[in-house]
């Protein structure tokens, strides 16, 4: 792995996801303390920097009103909508504290949906800086996360999930997604297996790694 063309994607680590109080939060807590992944994403975020690979942030904000989206949401966003979620300018909207961007970092703008390529210039910054590979990280582990890998392996990159680094609303889905889904568009990793890969240690396929 090589650190200048690897960047580290971090979607949607925001309060109303990572913290108690979050709009979102009881849905996810379960198997985010199942894998420990908020205290490994800290880990990895800090060791991709320490490597000199990219950390890149991908916040999904709206409106109030979520005028950005159709007025009759269904499915993912009619839960986004209804609780009230990502809210610009709110606290449940802002990344939260312990992975707060640091200097060198960037921050995605304009994610309204779930592919973080799809409403961002994401595909344009990782191509400017040329990255080859492309770690992805955060909620959901079969939503935003999994379309985002998706989208990523179809434009040509060599992309690494963080099975430990994400989280689902379910254990079921969670484990179904690194299990069936993630193998087929990924080379699944845990974080340890990442860190190890960054800094240069030979480690396996990661393809158990759920």
């Amino acid at each position: 792995m090589n650190p200048a063309s690897t960047a580290l994607v971090m979607i949607e680590f925001q309060n109303d996801f990572t913290s108690e109080g979050g709009t979102l939060h009881g849905a996810v807590a379960g198997v985010m303390e199942s894998t420990g992944m908020l205290d490994k994403a800290v880990a990895v975020a800090q060791a991709t920097r320490d490597a000199g690979a990219t950390v890149i942030h991908s916040p999904i904000t709206y409106q109030p009103g979520y005028y950005e989206i159709t007025q009759h949401p269904y499915g993912i966003l009619a839960g986004v909508v209804s609780s009230k979620s990502f809210v610009k300018g709110t606290w449940g909207a802002t990344i939260v504290d312990c992975l707060t961007p640091k200097d060198g970092d960037i921050v995605l703008e304009g994610k309204r949906g779930l592919d973080a390529f799809a409403s961002t210039n994401l595909d344009f910054i990782l191509r400017s800086k040329g990255i080859q590979t492309v770690v992805l990280s955060g909620f959901l582990t079969n939503c935003c996360v999994e379309s985002t890998m998706r989208s990523a392996y179809e434009r040509g990159y060599e992309v690494i999930t963080l099975t430990d680094v994400v989280a689902a609303t379910s254990q079921e889905e969670h484990d179904n997604a690194c299990k069936y889904d993630y193998p087929m568009f990924s080379k699944p990793m845990t974080a340890d297996e990442y860190m190890k890969a960054l800094a240069g240690a030979e480690v396996g396929d990661g393809s158990r790694g759920y």
